[in-house]
């Protein structure tokens, strides 16, 4: 099932996706397609409702997706996460970004992964070890430098109390700003 979003320059094919979740939600991809994510039984009138309704955000996304892919410094010019070439140059940029946050933040750290998780982000285990997501690619730069800090911070705080947003706080004052835009982006 497909909903077509008429804009004033272009018409949009967006998939409807049913699943078990509870709300209703929409994503933009990085090569501008649009889904959108419904509960199983969500009435068709109330999905297509709620389209219209994100119109103007659904045409910002993409708009942010295609300047993403002209503005990035030091990412510009990237290749598809599939290749290896996409995957180097991601995890090239972590590498640099996170020895450099590490020895700022007084940190250290175990070996880095990279990985195409489905839910986060990034993780830190209890050893010190740093896992990233293949899809920060994707992510403008001051972003993946918030997880980055995100993660390197659990080096000093293992949970995400009060302590531990000071920590992130410290060395990224604008964090708050970064992890609300960071929202914002789909990991799928």
């Amino acid at each position: 099932m497909k909903y077509i979003l008429q804009t004033d320059n272009e018409i949009i094919e967006i998939p409807i996706i049913r699943s078990k979740r509870k709300t209703l939600g929409l994503e933009v991809k990085y090569d501008g397609t649009v889904n959108a994510r419904v509960p199983m039984r969500a009435p068709r009138e109330i999905i297509e409702r709620f389209i219209r309704e994100h119109e103007a955000w659904i045409i910002r996304k993409r708009q942010e997706w295609s300047l993403a892919g002209n503005n990035r410094d030091d990412m510009s010019g990237l290749p598809p996460i599939e290749t290896k070439e996409g995957k180097a140059k991601i995890r090239q940029y972590i590498e640099r970004q996170v020895e450099y946050y590490a020895k700022i933040m007084g940190i250290t750290y175990g070996r880095i992964s990279m990985r195409n998780q489905k839910t986060r982000w990034g993780s830190c285990s209890s050893n010190g070890n740093l896992n990233f997501n293949n899809r920060l690619l994707f992510v403008p730069k001051e972003l993946v430098d918030y997880v980055v800090v995100h993660e390197l911070a659990h080096r000093k705080e293992m949970n995400h109390s009060n302590a531990f947003w000071n920590v992130v706080e410290k060395y990224m004052p604008d964090y708050e700003e970064r992890r609300k835009k960071l929202r914002e982006y789909h990991i799928e």
